[in-house]
């Protein structure tokens, strides 16, 4: 085994090591692990239709044939569940990828030209900030309709300017150092000293923020469809939370699981960020 390989298996170890000591960190990223695995295989995992009526009694409490019981038209919840919960983490996923990819490009052009550049980008950035979020993604979603793909654009175009402000502050911090010196002097691009030298140093801070977009994006399409703008033809938690709200009482499993489901994750995302965080944050480490 090469010089190299080892220590490139003993560097992982190390982030690994580092990761484990902050145990409610390694728990949270195991059950966000379960639900990404149930996100993924629910359909195979679920024996009914999502959207088939009458598949059991109505509203029959969990149980036998309907773990999760079934709501007021008689669908099996643990399949709405299961198909929603896929629906949720992917327009949160996605939401949190878009979002990172325009702040990276307004906060790394910001941070890396400094000057006029960076002063115009930081003015359009307060402005998306000082914007009540919620309220603006209300209006985008009204405005240009409630399909899935419209809310997970609303949701990307309100998120970004958070990764923009973090990735301008380690430009900042990062572009006079020494290293980036040396690599301007041997002739190394623009471009080369952007993406080859100071972005991968600067992706920690980007990273652990990136968890906590897909947990917003998730309660953000949540209050949205909860307030009746979600996608009516594609099942997402948010959406049964909307719908169950009518026979909470009768049929409190309704609302209650895929409620579980949106609390669970969110909770997990922001504490596997914490434990990212120990791992790429030097100073994290030292504690």
């Amino acid at each position: 085994m090469s010089g190299g390989t080892t220590a490139a298996i003993g560097r992982r170890a190390g982030v690994v090591e580092i990761f484990a000591r902050n145990r409610a960190a390694a728990v949270a990223a195991s059950v966000l692990l379960a639900l990404l695995l149930l996100a993924l295989l629910g359909p195979a995992i679920a024996g009914f239709d999502p959207d088939k009526v009458g598949v059991g009694p109505a509203m029959a409490a969990p149980g036998g044939a309907h773990p999760l019981g079934t709501d007021e038209l008689g669908r099996d919840v643990l399949s709405r569940v299961v198909v929603g919960l896929r629906v949720s983490l992917a327009v949160g996923l996605g939401a949190a990828a878009i979002a990172t990819g325009i702040g990276i490009l307004v906060g790394g052009t910001a941070g890396f030209f400094g000057g006029r550049i960076d002063d115009a980008l930081m003015r359009v950035t307060e402005i998306f900030q000082v914007i009540p979020r919620f309220f603006l993604a209300i209006l985008l979603v009204a405005f240009f309709g409630t399909s899935i793909l419209n809310i997970l654009i609303a949701i990307a175009v309100l998120s970004w300017p958070e990764v923009a402000r973090v990735l301008r502050a380690e430009f900042l911090s990062l572009r006079g150092r020494q290293f980036v010196d040396a690599a301007r002097l041997a002739g190394a691009s623009t471009p080369e000293l952007i993406f080859a030298e100071i972005l991968p140093n600067a992706l920690g801070p980007v990273i652990v923020n990136a968890t906590l977009q897909v947990g917003q994006a998730m309660l953000l399409e949540a209050g949205l469809s909860y307030l009746g703008l979600g996608d009516p033809s594609q099942v997402s938690l948010g959406l049964m939370l909307q719908q169950g709200q009518q026979i909470m009482r009768p049929a409190w499993w309704v609302m209650a699981f895929p409620g579980l489901l949106v609390f669970l994750a969110v909770l997990c995302l922001n504490v596997t960020g914490d434990g990212l965080n120990d791992v790429l944050n030097p100073r994290a480490r030292e504690r």
